[in-house]
């Protein structure tokens, strides 16, 4: 995508966090913006930063969870602006502890959003921007799918936040693959941040009434929960930067984008394990304070 300028942009999950920064800088860049998140206060408050900014603006509440309500969400940027340029599949949510120590209301939650919010934004998007793609030689489109770090590693005591997200890296690859099958055009990148100071650490804050858990927390899922706090809002690298390094990586049509890519020396140990069928290696062997406090956190020393 060579211009950004009277585009338009559907974006997931833009009431905070990286959603919100698309939102901002797409303004900037002279896009039309079509705007979902399930917190109707936070997604108000982007639209009205987008407008302050001289953006057209559209906000719907959406819960990605639901095919419908993404459906909708379509129908609505269609019928607004005609054409849809640029998807973020963003909204998602984080949750920790102990994966046996799981409920089923955990796992439905945390892959509804994560990973039905992408699968339903694939399914729903796609074809819409190939038919602008057949009708019009000049269409430009792109696909942007938020995985994580976590999508290409597998900390412990992250289990339903690693699997949602390897699900996402592996459907985003796919999709890569298929639309290089039939000729599209269309861009397709996936989006694997690290610690980014956004709200994901706040997750149980949104958490809907039909997927709360029916126990108290766990003794790990209170100490993962922490030590995410912690990690996230240490972060150094902004959710703004990082909503730059993704919009860069759209007009020069790469694939992975990552925030952080020192973090890739531990991407590598685990292919190479992979590779030489050796168990999994200590996922902390560059952090071993951080693998300490957590194992004292869940033994309680």
């Amino acid at each position: 995508m060579h211009s950004f300028a009277e585009k338009t942009a559907v974006i997931t999950g833009a009431g905070s966090g990286l959603g919100r920064e698309f939102a901002l800088l797409g303004a900037k860049l002279g896009m039309r913006l079509v705007l979902a998140d399930v917190q109707q206060d936070a997604l108000k408050q982007t639209e009205a930063n987008v407008i302050a900014l001289g953006a057209q603006a559209l906000s719907q509440v959406c819960d990605v969870r639901h095919g419908d309500q993404v459906e909708a969400l379509a129908q609505a940027a269609l019928e607004r602006f005609g054409a849809i340029h640029l998807v973020f599949n963003n909204a998602g949510v984080g949750a920790g502890g102990l994966i046996w120590e799981s409920t089923q209301q955990d796992w439905e939650w945390v892959l509804g959003v994560n990973v039905w919010g992408v699968v339903h934004g694939v399914r729903v998007f796609t074809p819409i921007m190939l038919a602008s793609e057949r009708a019009d030689p000049s269409f430009q489109g792109h696909i942007v799918n938020t995985a994580s770090m976590a999508g290409l590693l597998t900390p412990p005591a992250m289990g339903i936040y690693n699997v949602s997200k390897h699900g996402v890296v592996a459907l985003t690859e796919t999709l890569y693959h298929d639309l290089s099958l039939i000729d599209s055009r269309l861009g397709v990148s996936v989006l694997c941040p690290y610690f980014v100071p956004t709200g994901i650490s706040h997750s149980e804050s949104v958490r809907p009434s039909d997927a709360k858990p029916s126990a108290a927390p766990t003794r790990s899922q209170q100490v993962s929960q922490l030590m995410l706090e912690k990690a996230v809002s240490a972060g150094k690298v902004s959710a703004a930067e990082v909503a730059q390094i993704t919009f860069d990586a759209i007009q020069a049509r790469q694939f992975y984008i990552y925030s952080h890519p020192q973090a890739l020396g531990n991407v590598e140990r685990r292919m190479q394990d992979i590779l030489h069928a050796q168990n999994p290696g200590d996922p902390y062997e560059q952090a071993p304070k951080l693998r300490d406090q957590l194992r004292a956190g869940l033994l309680g020393d």
